[in-house]
């Protein structure tokens, strides 16, 4: 389903400065935005190649507060499907999310608990693809101060294992040697070579270095297979 690539980004710890937290009652919570999960979708994945859809959306209540605002909880169910880069095979994930929408108008209050229990749901459906979309959060026994080290050690110890087959041929790893210090990674997408990373716009000048140009329409730093080769 998924290339030894793509397996071997999702198995890596995640990366701490992607990870926000909030104050629940004396609880603090470990959490990652939705626009972080969508994000980071597209790059393992592939722009186009993964989606998802809404089985159910309802409200489960609606109240009124000491405030008078209206208060409405919503229940959605949300199927994410994951395609393989040639779209032949696929794998779906499905889960429940809540939310609260909270207004003095009626309308803006479900705005607000539709948007929130979807977002919801799907964080959750995607957790289950592993660390890469928060699915590490919930180990309580998680030690951040060493989760970014390990990733660097996979990098340092196993070298030729990141790469297919494929890119073998067209690359050595020590080929992109400045990038991987910098935390980020090259993986293969169709005929292309895709840079993915955290702070990656203000790396690049180490990117354009090594070959990679910027695609407006996709969002993403590209450097054909063919050109490697």
């Amino acid at each position: 389903m998924f290339n030894e690539k793509q397996t071997q980004v999702l198995q890596y710890d995640i990366d701490e400065s992607r990870i926000k937290s909030r104050s629940k009652g004396n609880i603090n919570l470990s959490y990652l935005e939705a626009f972080d999960i969508i994000e980071t979708a597209n790059k393992i994945f592939g722009y186009g190649n993964w989606n998802y859809s809404i089985t159910s959306l309802e409200t489960v209540s609606q109240e009124t507060n000491s405030n008078q605002n209206i208060v409405i909880a919503y229940k959605a169910v949300i199927n994410v499907t994951v395609n393989d880069l040639a779209h032949n095979k696929h794998v779906s994930r499905e889960d429940v999310g809540f939310g609260t929408g909270i207004a003095k108008q009626l309308s803006n209050a479900h705005e607000g608990g539709a948007k929130e229990a979807v977002t919801d749901a799907i964080k959750r459906a995607m957790r289950s693809f592993g660390n890469q979309f928060g699915n590490s959060l919930y180990n309580k026994s998680r030690q951040p101060s060493q989760q970014s080290n390990q990733q660097l050690q996979l990098h340092n110890q196993h070298p030729q294992q990141e790469q297919p087959q494929i890119q073998q041929q067209n690359h050595s790893p020590q080929e992109f040697s400045s990038l991987y210090h910098l935390g980020l990674q090259v993986l293969e997408q169709g005929t292309d070579l895709v840079v993915i990373g955290e702070d990656i716009f203000n790396k690049k000048d180490t990117i354009k270095a090594c070959g990679f140009r910027w695609d407006a329409n996709r969002k993403l730093w590209y450097r054909s297979t063919q050109e490697a080769a």
